[in-house]
């Protein structure tokens, strides 16, 4: 069994290693290129305030360089016996480069290390994620404004109510969507602050520079105070996953009428023949399996919060081994969010609607409200018209010609597509990720 980076002169026993380490080695290869940049910013600074020479600092920067590279092309390893990314990474160092690997870790604690590499793997997934949905929304949008003078039912306690059309149902995801990115840009600018040099969580009595990490690293600010930095740990991914599952709520809603309006019982919309699966023993089954599984994936994603809760909720501050339980919770969650975005997106882009639904009469009566208002608007009072109506309906008298009026905001006759695609475009525009792209680039070319 290889030494770890803290022991002394007794080696810990082998089973108190695997249970302590866990499934750190396999979550921790998500980290490794995150971990290699946090390195780089580390001794850069490291250097700036004489911890290193310049002749140090630049073969470490070249084989962090090689590590990094290694790490996008998914050749990255964490060998056997070894404990984690970090030790991997300083391990392949000291190799490479004998006692100038070494060095890397001053003014550092693994502590502040995971720390950081998780903010860095959070804002890129955040990225992606943000990607994803933005896919989704321009999908939305132009299917409901392709669809918007076909009419369908809109239900109250799942019985037919007033007239709606698919320009507001798929229009309403996509407002959504709006709401969700709020989420996710708040989750993302809270994410994006420098932890690094918090150490163990009490800071070092070695001169950090930490304005130059957190710009070398283009964070927004640094966590400030020590103690919170290391507090940090379990909040933000909390705080990521409440966005995420705000966006796991959205799509499991719209997996949920899409199933439903696909059925036969509905017939309001045709799902892909190529996205649908059949039955062993029934020839006629087209089943909405991925929708389904949507749905199942962003509810187990909607409760991903509380798992994380009730992981951290009850310890005081300090690090505690509690949080790398998080990990197996926290980094899977992404990849299957943004499988199910892009299912969705695929999906809703190629989805088929039946324009002629209202011409079954069965649908007859929700055009009763759109009766009692004509009225009202002819001088009627409301509830006279109201119950004119209703006795019409009952004695089976009831007649119209299915035609809507609607012009208010937000309506079927004035959707505000165009005022819902400027709130997404402000958002987008609110993140700032070029910062970070162009920070992360200078830092690799150094």
């Amino acid at each position: 069994m290889a030494q770890k980076l803290w022991e002394k002169s007794v080696q810990v026993n082998e089973k108190i290693d695997r249970f302590t380490v866990g499934r750190d080695r396999e979550l921790d290869l998500y980290l490794a290129k995150h971990d290699v940049l946090g390195s780089m910013a580390h001794i850069t600074m490291l250097e700036s305030i004489g911890l290193l020479t310049a002749g140090e600092l630049e073969v470490l920067l070249e084989e962090l360089r090689n590590i990094y590279a290694s790490a996008e092309a998914g050749d990255f390893v964490i060998e056997d016996g070894i404990e984690d990314v970090h030790s991997q990474v300083e391990l392949m160092l000291t190799r490479k480069l004998g006692d100038v690997g070494k060095k890397i870790h001053s003014g550092r604690s693994r502590n502040d290390q995971v720390l950081v590499d998780l903010k860095l793997f959070t804002r890129e997934q955040l990225k992606q994620v943000v990607e994803e949905v933005e896919e989704l929304f321009q999908v939305l949008i132009a299917q409901s404004n392709r669809y918007k003078d076909v009419l369908m039912p809109g239900y109250t306690h799942l019985q037919i109510a007033m007239p709606s059309s698919f320009g507001l149902w798929f229009g309403a995801y996509a407002e959504s969507l709006v709401d969700d990115m709020m989420f996710l840009q708040s989750a993302y600018k809270m994410c994006n602050r420098n932890p690094l040099g918090s150490a163990a969580g009490y800071g070092s009595s070695f001169p950090l520079d930490r304005e130059m990490t957190t710009r070398l690293l283009g964070f927004d600010s640094m966590n400030y105070n020590v103690v919170y930095a290391q507090m940090g740990r379990g909040k933000m991914e909390r705080n990521v996953a409440f966005a995420l599952a705000s966006v796991a709520g959205t799509l499991s809603k719209l997996a949920f009428d899409a199933c439903m309006f696909s059925s036969q019982n509905f017939g309001f919309v045709k799902l892909p023949d190529e996205c649908t699966t059949g039955s062993s023993i029934m020839p006629h089954k087209k089943n909405p399996d991925v929708f389904e599984l949507t749905r199942a994936k962003c509810n187990k994603i909607q409760a991903l919060p509380q798992q994380i809760m009730m992981i951290m909720n009850n310890l005081p501050s300090g690090y505690f081994r509690d949080l790398q339980i998080i990990k197996e919770v926290f980094v899977p969650a992404f990849e299957e969010l943004k499988d199910c975005l892009q299912m969705a997106t695929y999906i809703m882009d190629k989805l088929k609607v039946n324009e002629h639904i209202l011409e079954d009469d069965k649908y007859l009566y929700i055009f009763s409200v759109e009766e009692v208002n004509r009225l009202a608007l002819q001088g009627m009072p409301f509830r006279d018209a109201y119950k004119k109506v209703g006795l019409d309906i009952e004695a089976g008298n009831f007649t119209h010609n299915k035609q809507v009026h609607h012009t208010h905001a937000g309506s079927i006759g004035n959707l505000c597509n165009d005022r819902i695609v400027e709130l997404m475009n402000q958002l987008l525009g609110g993140f700032n990720f070029e910062k970070v792209e162009e920070a992360e680039k200078a830092l690799l070319k150094r």
